[in-house]
């Protein structure tokens, strides 16, 4: 069903197949920078301090990235930061000692600036390139992209790595970008949509976009708080995975590539699901949260290793499928010529606060035992579901009752 589909939507396959190429390529860089730097360093510290620089840009350039897709040729901007992110890419290789880290640091964080610019006008670019009937399929195919690169990436990085060296990692993330602005220069973008909505919004200030489109839709509401939540949450599992499969189950590095590939796995499934969907995708959305929720905390009582594999391919499963209707409810409900801005916003809010998530879950693992930290935060996740579906239904029914008064 995906394979036709893409064969159905020409000009998305090319964005999706760019997507699994520099995605794979990212994460394979990703995964050798860290490693090296707990061999060059010795300590957790320097880690740290990447994985934050990385997400600080999300604070600055997303909404740039998202005002700028409102405004100017997509295209251009999706190839020009691929282009540009090669050469930062390349800057690893001289990464020798202790004393080059700064090299680590800068690249990093010109790696995320462009991934900050980028993010936003890719997802905005999707609703350009495809038949509105089929946002919901899409959709679901960009949880099996993400999937793709949790396998190909995350899982397989470490063993190319270890194999080949990191240095051979970031030449393929190199060349991965020069891939997929290959392919993104034969996109055929519709120009003229952008043309004939760019001056009316460049009229607009960027809050008073925000205020409009929130104030225009209920289910926006409900998914941008939902949007917070939810970040605020999602840190306890990206620390959760390395402690389970370290501490827990006594699987070191393999066991963290065990894990990511099965999230990888979930979410490639959930296409199965998620593209057959065609009403109520806000409510079925929140009751995947729930679900997931309860995933999680099966999870954190499960001793077997078996089991937490096929629990975290289920928790991802209903990941993707919440996805592919949270991203499909909001390109429909966001105005077309405002989506590029609504999504930087949307990053540059989230972002952080996943930052924060994980530091704060760090600290806390400090007091709390893993798995007290995974049944919190899956009863946490239910709770959001619940109260959201409360919301969505109640105001539903008010909004009805007006009408029919």
């Amino acid at each position: 069903m995906g394979i036709s589909l893409l064969k159905q939507e020409k000009q998305y396959r090319k964005l999706f197949l760019a997507g699994v190429v520099n995605g794979v390529g990212d994460r394979f860089s990703s995964v050798a920078v860290l490693a090296m730097l707990m061999q060059l360093t010795g300590s957790g510290l320097a880690v740290g301090v990447t994985l934050a620089i990385r997400l600080l840009p999300f604070v600055i350039f997303a909404p740039i990235g998202g005002r700028l897709a409102d405004r100017f040729s997509r295209k251009v901007i999706l190839v020009a930061t691929d282009l540009i992110r090669i050469v930062f890419a390349l800057g690893l290789i001289f990464v020798e000692s202790e004393a080059d880290l700064w090299i680590v640091y800068v690249s990093s964080f010109f790696l995320a600036v462009g991934e900050a610019i980028y993010a936003p006008v890719r997802k905005s670019s999707i609703p350009q390139l495809v038949n509105k009937e089929h946002l919901l399929k899409i959709n679901s195919l960009e949880q099996v992209l993400i999937g793709i690169v949790l396998i190909g990436g995350a899982f397989s990085g470490g063993i190319v790595a270890s194999i080949f060296g990191a240095q051979i990692t970031f030449w393929l993330n190199a060349a991965s970008f020069l891939g997929a602005a290959a392919l993104i220069s034969t996109i055929n973008f519709p120009e003229h949509t952008e043309i004939k909505e760019e001056a009316k919004v460049n009229r607009e200030s960027i809050f008073s976009i925000f205020k409009k489109v929130i104030l225009m839709s209920i289910p926006v509401q409900i998914l941008l708080l939902c949007e917070i939540l939810l970040a605020s949450l999602n840190g306890i599992d990206n620390v959760l995975i390395s402690v389970y499969a370290v501490k827990e189950y006594q699987l070191g590095d393999v066991g963290v590539g065990l894990f990511y590939g099965a999230l990888g796995i979930g979410l490639t499934l959930s296409f199965t699901v998620a593209n057959r969907l065609r009403k109520h995708l806000l409510a079925t959305g929140l009751v995947c949260l729930m679900l997931e929720g309860f995933s999680l905390i099966l999870l954190s009582q499960t001793h077997y290793v078996v089991f937490a594999f096929l629990l975290f391919c289920g928790a991802a499963f209903m990941t993707g499928i919440g996805n592919a209707c949270f991203d499909t409810v909001l390109m429909k409900e966001i105005p077309e010529e405002y989506q590029g801005t609504m999504f930087g916003l949307l990053a540059t809010i989230s972002n952080p606060i996943l930052g924060l998530s994980m530091f704060i879950s760090g600290a806390a693992l400090e007091i709390l035992a893993p798995r007290t930290m995974g049944v919190i935060g899956g009863m946490a996740y239910m709770l959001v579901a619940i109260v959201m579906l409360i919301s969505y239904f109640s105001r539903g029914f008010r909004k009805k009752t007006a009408i029919g008064e």
